[in-house]
């Protein structure tokens, strides 16, 4: 029998309406007016609570095979399904082997096996000249390639440079697929780290110092240089810097295939506030000024930067160096899968931005970058049937058992914030309620 889901507020591709939501298959059958659902049909009415569709994330570090004692797919599919996002596309680094070649991709799927409460995906990595590898990774199923200009700080993913970029960019253009790239130069932050000979590593200033907004420009403007060179779709990953901005904008007006993503923390988090030996903060690039902040928020507005995604990048508490403080050795990544809806809409309703905003950066664009909007990213007719019920009034505090990553630390534990998830569906399954999950493990790869 057909579920039927009716909200005030269900938000689609052609605004926020009251709907009513068909659901047969694992599928949308349909979305109606209320009025129109059959007399005998099975109802659940959820009143003004918000009807959004499932979240993608397309910057995750899921990191198995491998490194699963640093999160895996059960902890980070959980993790998932209690912010509200039901697809996630997996990094190809910080799992071992990295998702450079075929095999690679094999162990990954069988390490996913029956571990998944959402659904999932996988970019491929260009790393160690493996350009020979990009074409079978492509027709076996990978969503695009990322790349690093820096050094990734991890054994099994090496840097790139320009001649390794030039040899794969043919391959990666001839597979119609993106180029992810972390745009970061190594001479800029091999310069600044000169400047900083004896620095206090427990100073987030001296991290901050150690990353400058140069090292991300000069790697954006050589990777919109390829992109127009050989016509490979672009997409920079976790965009830092807003002076970056105005070279983006005018490579879109002149055709440059190019995609941008910004972060959570970026958006709510600036370098004034944050603590010394503060090292959860630790992320590269580094979280910058307000008024850069603010910058982020602007391009979102205009359009510039396309989406929001979460660069959840988990460690072990003891690569965090949480009792020294040090800026420098500590392990660069945060944790945020289940809290970014809530810190995203925080940041939106104090500057004026739509649930219809929402959507379009946490859902749709993401599913359209990873080539899975066929199937996920709104609710419409003929999408898989999943879901957030959202609360967006709501006020909440962030406690760490509420995380339900493998270690529930992060920055964002304490922080008062808006919206919560009450409900996640995963093709028609609900998968998470007010803290409770499914006992099954339904999620799968998004082929």
């Amino acid at each position: 029998m057909a579920q039927v889901l009716v909200s005030r507020r269900v938000v689609t591709p052609a605004g926020i309406r009251a709907a009513a939501v068909i659901v047969d298959g694992g599928k949308i059958k349909a979305v109606l007016d209320p009025s129109q659902v059959p007399a005998d049909a099975s109802v659940i009415d959820y009143g003004d609570y918000v009807l959004l569709p499932g979240l993608v994330d397309a910057h995750t570090h899921i990191n198995e095979p491998g490194r699963t004692e640093w999160e895996g797919f059960e902890t980070a599919t959980r993790a998932a399904a209690a912010g509200g996002f039901t697809t996630l596309v997996d990094m190809p680094l910080n799992c071992l082997p990295a998702t450079t070649t075929v095999a690679a991709l094999e162990a990954k799927r069988a390490a996913a096996k029956g571990k998944c409460t959402v659904d999932w995906a996988a970019w491929g990595g260009v790393s160690d000249h493996n350009d020979a590898y990009l074409k079978p990774l492509a027709a076996a199923g990978v969503r695009g390639f990322k790349c690093f200009l820096a050094e990734p700080g991890i054994d099994g993913f090496s840097r790139v440079d320009e001649a390794e970029l030039r040899a794969a960019a043919p391959h990666i253009a001839r597979a119609g697929l993106p180029l992810l790239t972390h745009s970061e130069l190594p001479g800029s932050l091999n310069a600044a780290l000169e400047k900083l000979a004896g620095a206090d590593w427990r100073s987030y200033a001296s991290w901050l110092a150690s990353r400058p907004d140069e090292a991300e420009l000069e790697a954006i403007r050589l990777m919109l240089r390829l992109s127009e060179e050989y016509g490979f779709r672009l997409h920079i990953v976790h965009l830092a810097t807003s002076q970056a901005v105005p070279e983006l904008r005018r490579a879109r007006e002149r055709g440059v295939a190019v995609t941008v993503e910004t972060c959570p923390h970026y958006l709510h988090f600036a370098a004034e506030e944050i603590p010394d030996g503060s090292t959860l903060h630790k992320c590269a690039p580094p979280i910058r000024t307000a008024a850069n902040r603010e910058g982020l928020w602007e391009a979102l507005r205009e359009g510039v930067i396309d989406l929001i995604a979460t660069d959840h990048s988990p460690c072990p508490p003891a690569m965090k160096r949480l009792e020294e403080g040090n800026f420098q050795t500590a392990w660069g990544g945060i944790a945020s899968l289940s809290v970014a809806l809530p810190v995203v809409w925080s940041g939106m309703r104090r500057r004026g931005f739509s649930l219809e905003d929402l959507t379009r950066w946490m859902s749709a664009r993401p599913a359209a970058l990873a080539g899975v909007d066929h199937r996920k990213g709104a609710i419409a007719e003929g999408r898989d049937a999943d879901f957030v019920l959202f609360d967006p009034d709501a006020e909440i505090e962030v406690a760490a058992e509420t995380l339900y990553t493998r270690y529930p630390i992060s920055p964002y534990v304490g922080e008062k914030l808006f919206g919560k998830v009450v409900a996640t569906w995963v093709r028609g399954k609900q998968v998470f309620r007010e803290g409770m999950f499914s006992a099954s493990c339904i999620g799968e790869e998004v082929r």
